[in-house]
């Protein structure tokens, strides 16, 4: 789930540090979540997702 992000994410153009700020987190829990360091929970994973311009089941079944 975390590539998935991240490949989004850069796709778009997006640091982790906008993403942060367009989800309301931190570019540190962006990161642990990209690199799988943290679970994500269903709230911030649907954020994420409506930040990225992608359905949650994208990000969960890439």
């Amino acid at each position: 789930m975390g590539s998935a992000i991240r490949k989004r994410r850069e796709a778009q153009g997006l640091s982790q540090q906008k993403l942060a700020l367009m989800v309301g987190s931190s570019k540190s829990h962006i990161w642990r979540i990209e690199t799988g360091r943290v679970s994500v929970g269903l709230d911030d994973l649907g954020r994420i997702a409506d930040a990225l311009d992608a359905k949650v089941r994208d990000l969960i079944l890439f």
